[in-house]
């Protein structure tokens, strides 16, 4: 497989909906989680994919997708971590520092295409992004597969660190929050 990663354009869009779904990838999110918090559950699927779409329209890009061929196979949310307001109240992953840190807050992969090195590609794609933009720093919030067996939109700690992440904080412990210097 060789795949393409592009951030998310509104041309794109299309291949984003096919890959997320009549649903809306995670039981109708549309990646709204990260922006409004368990809000997204309170309003229909079609209220949370408008407002993605909204998001895409004004741009910059919110995220990366993956491509094998003229298929999206995988999707991450790439973006400056002020623009993920929830997270600014969530305790368990409240800011380190002050740092104006950019965020993949979660991933999406087509079933059939999991456990094929897809969310490595994105990181590494996302890595790339983040440092043409100008952030200091990468940051995600994926679940230490070690201490819980759920499984994971926001990827696992093991990924992470393999892609020279380091883990800069454990507010809850089977979340840690990890960072890469994009400085250093």
């Amino acid at each position: 497989m060789s795949l393409i990663i592009r951030p998310l354009t509104p041309d794109l869009w299309p291949a984003l909906e096919n890959l997320f779904g009549r649903v809306g990838a995670c039981n109708g999110c549309w990646c709204m989680y990260w922006r409004i918090g368990a809000g997204y559950r309170k309003q229909a699927p079609g209220r949370n994919k408008a407002a993605l779409r909204q998001i895409v329209e004004r741009g910059p890009a919110p995220g990366l997708l993956a491509f094998d061929g003229d298929l999206a196979v995988g999707w991450c949310q790439l973006t400056p971590r002020s623009a993920l307001h929830w997270m600014q109240h969530a305790w368990r992953l409240k800011a380190v520092d002050d740092l104006p840190v950019w965020s993949i807050s979660c991933f999406y992969i087509r079933k059939g295409y999991r456990r094929r090195g897809i969310t490595s590609a994105l990181i590494k794609a996302a890595l790339k992004e983040a440092r043409a933009a100008g952030a200091p720093a990468l940051e995600a919030y994926p679940l230490d597969g070690d201490l819980t067996p759920s499984a994971s939109g926001t990827g696992y700690l093991s990924t992470f660190l393999r892609a020279g992440f380091k883990v800069v904080a454990r507010h809850t412990p089977p979340r840690p929050i990890v960072r890469y210097d994009l400085h250093g």
